[in-house]
């Protein structure tokens, strides 16, 4: 399981929020086994005097906050990142120093499914990978 919260400047990522979503599911079907049928993302758009830019940060500064079953390796979780960076600036020109994502982590129990506790979900993907 995994939900995607996107916080931008929406002058800037409501035009591209079809291919922000595109970018995201694929790093997470490729990288993380989710599967292609599952896509939660959320889109938190805001104007300008509301999402203030860090320095050394253009207008295209975005946040990706990822909030996912804990169990993936140090190796994906980086293979994840190069994925989101890549796609981002191929496919958005959103550069790497425009981008920060952040990976929030809890068992499986912590979440609350269809009216069970996520450790009892039976799930056709692999959590630990």
């Amino acid at each position: 399981m995994s939900q995607f919260v996107v916080h931008g400047r929406r002058a800037v990522l409501a035009p591209l929020r079809a291919t922000v979503s595109e970018v995201l599911h694929d790093a997470a079907v490729a990288v993380l086994g989710l599967p292609a049928d599952k896509r939660f993302h959320r889109f938190v758009l805001m104007d300008d005097e509301d999402f203030p830019t860090p320095p050394h940060r253009s207008e295209r500064y975005t946040i990706v906050e990822v909030m996912m079953f804990s169990g993936r390796t140090l190796a994906t979780k980086k293979a994840f990142y190069a994925a989101l960076f890549a796609g981002f600036e191929s496919r958005l020109g959103i550069t790497p120093d425009d981008l920060e994502i952040h990976l929030l982590e809890t068992p499986r129990h912590d979440w609350g499914i269809r009216g069970q506790a996520g450790d009892d979900l039976a799930l056709p993907y692999e959590v630990e990978r």
